[in-house]
């Protein structure tokens, strides 16, 4: 939890964050996925100075145990002093114990967005999904919540100014807009109406242009001029040099006969593999989006 110092900016953890989307996909399929998407609401997770602190947090934690579907799971929430924002005791159920930072107490707008990384975590223990080392697992999971529906709770709770900051999770706030704006494209849920903090709009915005720009690089039909003609000049290189293996930012060619091109599935990031042929279509055998590409 960032209280007070300096707030990480920018995309450090971004191919992290895309191989969470990718195991999310494998792990859940597409359908369950889309059993998701609708996003917790605030009204569910809203928390005045008035609610009680234990009966409220009980409140907000059952509800987002419904929202990620764990109907025989129950979280018991304390508070104490620590470093992190929380933690949670992971082990075989049904009661998973949480501790929320004391700070709470007196932020209780945030609560939500600490619990929604905290059961996120008991979800993926469920799932027996996770990532190797603390970082990277924690990337994991921040990004499955934002990408399952309650991670914008997270980046509301990213607040900066000249003489104070706090931001909670390991994504930096850009990182979160984008993790949010994949599944906005998705779902075609604008979560931006929802935003309390005056910064997380922009992180948003900044996380949109390059979730859009995912799904505008070759050989994608919607790649721009400049896109296209380096394609073109680098496919031209490969069919020259067979068995040179060209790689030029996203895609690959294997200089195999016939000739293929990789890239990336702007959805779930899943490299996808195709004969160069010229116009196609590509249903990607992951997450089943189907792409408009000009091999």
């Amino acid at each position: 939890m960032a209280n007070g110092g300096t707030v990480e900016h920018g995309y450090p953890h971004l191919e992290t964050v895309r191989a969470a989307i990718t195991a999310l996909y494998r792990r859940l399929s597409p359908d369950t996925v889309q059993t998701f998407a609708t996003s917790v609401v605030p009204s569910d997770v809203a928390f005045s100075d008035e609610d009680d602190l234990h009966l409220g947090a009980q409140r907000v934690a059952r509800e987002l145990v419904r929202h990620y579907r764990l109907p025989d799971a129950r979280m018991i929430i304390s508070f104490r002093e620590m470093h992190h924002a929380a933690n949670v005791e992971l082990a075989a159920g049904p009661e998973y114990f949480i501790e929320l930072n004391d700070r709470f107490r007196t932020h209780r707008r945030d609560i939500g967005a600490a619990l929604a990384h905290e059961v996120m975590h008991v979800y993926l223990h469920r799932l027996d999904l996770s990532f190797p080392g603390t970082r990277d697992n924690e990337i994991l999971t921040d990004t499955a919540a934002a990408y399952l529906g309650a991670g914008w709770l997270l980046l509301d709770a990213y607040r900066e100014d000249a003489t104070s900051s706090q931001k909670l999770g390991y994504l930096t706030p850009e990182e979160y807009g984008y993790v949010l704006a994949k599944r906005a494209l998705v779902f075609g849920e604008d979560p931006s109406p929802w935003f309390t903090s005056p910064q997380a709009y922009p992180a948003y915005t900044r996380g949109l242009a390059l979730a859009r720009r995912d799904g505008q690089q070759p050989p994608l039909t919607a790649a721009g001029w400049a896109g296209r003609r380096r394609y073109a000049k680098d496919r031209r290189y490969a069919q020259d040099h067979p068995g040179s293996g060209v790689r030029t930012g996203p895609y690959s060619f294997d200089g195999g006969s016939p000739l293929r091109v990789a890239f990336p599935c702007p959805t779930c990031h899943q490299r996808i593999r195709v004969s160069v042929q010229g116009p196609v279509r590509v249903r990607c055998v992951l997450c089943r989006t189907v792409l408009d590409c000009t091999t």
